[in-house]
């Protein structure tokens, strides 16, 4: 447990592979991915997630961040270690985790009624088409995006191809949603609107959330905890594999939105000490 009492903080960070306190949902176990036996990009990687937590990891480029995230989402192996979700092992991509990358993956010859009527039938296949289109209506208005919902991804400007892969990824309903920086490619107004438009689904729905960012604001803003990775490095003692260094709890109110977000007591501690982080100790290439 580390408090920094001169800022008379009550957050904490806690030493890598410690429980949180919510519920087990989700378990990494010693996790580890190596393209050189020798030298793994990132070795001993375990946390938990609670069901319903919003988790962000955030560390430099190439520490690993987007292999853990597709090792959870099915999409890639590790070298060693497992993954359980809800008390199955993941082995491999499953519908009850959504995933929304950087790049909106839409097929561009459907529109966006289309595109989100598409994952539905995927999970429900048994569904009328009646039930199909009300469900996709309901995702659509929820981000906004009904007078577009009849058009196609080429007619969308980059925020809302953004928009209609949230609603997809939240129509199936996942167990889990799966974010690898959504919105690193937008501009800073279009990125807070879709920032706060994703708390408010999240809170309505409850749902679990593993995310990865650059952006410290943006985890301060949505994470429950923030988890601090570090890249493998040459060390005195020979190479350091990258991994988690710390697990941060975020001691602001689950309220909080982007426009109060720097007035709230103990934000610039939390916002220093993850800086100082990926400054002085995350051993960036």
């Amino acid at each position: 447990m580390w408090n920094d009492d001169s800022d008379q903080t009550d957050w904490a960070v806690t030493e890598a592979g410690v429980a949180p306190p919510a519920p087990r949902f989700l378990q990494i176990q010693g996790l580890a991915k190596a393209y050189v036996p020798a030298r793994p990009v990132f070795a001993d990687v375990s946390f938990d997630i609670g069901r319903g937590e919003f988790v962000c990891i955030i560390g430099h480029s190439g520490c690993g961040k987007t292999t853990i995230l597709n090792v959870l989402a099915g999409l890639d192996t590790a070298s060693s270690g497992h993954v359980f979700m809800d008390g199955r092992e993941v082995r491999g991509p499953g519908l009850e985790r959504g995933v929304v990358f950087q790049s909106h993956a839409l097929m561009p010859w459907l529109t966006v009624r289309q595109n989100i009527a598409f994952a539905i039938k995927s999970r429900w296949p048994e569904w009328p088409a009646a039930k199909v289109r009300v469900h996709v209506e309901r995702f659509v208005a929820m981000v906004g995006l009904m007078p577009a919902i009849d058009k196609k991804p080429s007619q969308l400007s980059g925020g809302m191809k953004q928009r209609v892969g949230i609603a997809r990824a939240f129509a199936i309903q996942p167990k889990m949603l799966l974010l690898d920086e959504p919105f690193g490619a937008l501009d800073a107004l279009t990125r807070g609107t879709i920032q706060e438009e994703l708390m408010t689904i999240v809170r309505e729905t409850q749902q679990t959330v593993f995310m990865i960012t650059h952006d410290v604001d943006e985890a301060i803003l949505l994470a429950d905890r923030i988890l601090l990775m570090h890249n493998g490095a040459d060390a005195a003692g020979g190479y350091r594999p990258g991994g988690i260094s710390e697990m941060v709890v975020n001691p602001l109110p689950r309220d909080r939105t982007r426009t109060t977000l720097h007035h709230l007591s103990g934000y610039y501690p939390l916002r220093n000490h993850i800086v100082d982080f990926l400054v002085s100790r995350a051993h960036a290439h």
